[in-house]
């Protein structure tokens, strides 16, 4: 069955960096876009970034030129590296990917920034 399992979650200062990972298995992983949507207390959860199957990349405007997404498929990868973190970057991370119709969600890594 599809699974997405995140991690490289955790505290970090602002201005800081973390690298979050996303292990896919159950299906052809580089046959998909993939995606990184995050979910701070309280709000919405709202889309972050997504990857295509071909590497094209889209990220949304308050991320833009801080994160950076990007695959292995060697190792049915995906990556979210994460630098100059702001206060307001603090949520629950989760990776995303929809086959043939049907949404699948990890159970998400938890980023916290604060001094």
């Amino acid at each position: 069955q599809v699974q997405l399992v995140e991690s490289g979650g955790g505290l970090v200062q602002p201005g800081g960096s973390l690298r979050l990972s996303c292990a896919a298995s159950g299906f052809t992983f580089s046959s998909y876009f993939m995606r990184w949507y995050r979910q701070a207390p309280g709000k919405e959860r709202e889309f972050v970034a997504y990857m295509s199957s071909g590497g094209g990349t889209y990220y949304a405007d308050s991320v833009k030129g801080r994160f950076t997404i990007s695959r292995d498929n060697a190792k049915n990868t995906l990556y979210l590296q994460m630098n100059s973190l702001k206060l307001e970057d603090t949520a629950v991370y989760y990776c995303h990917t929809t086959i043939t119709g049907r949404d699948y969600w990890g159970q998400g890594t938890q980023v916290t920034v604060s001094s």
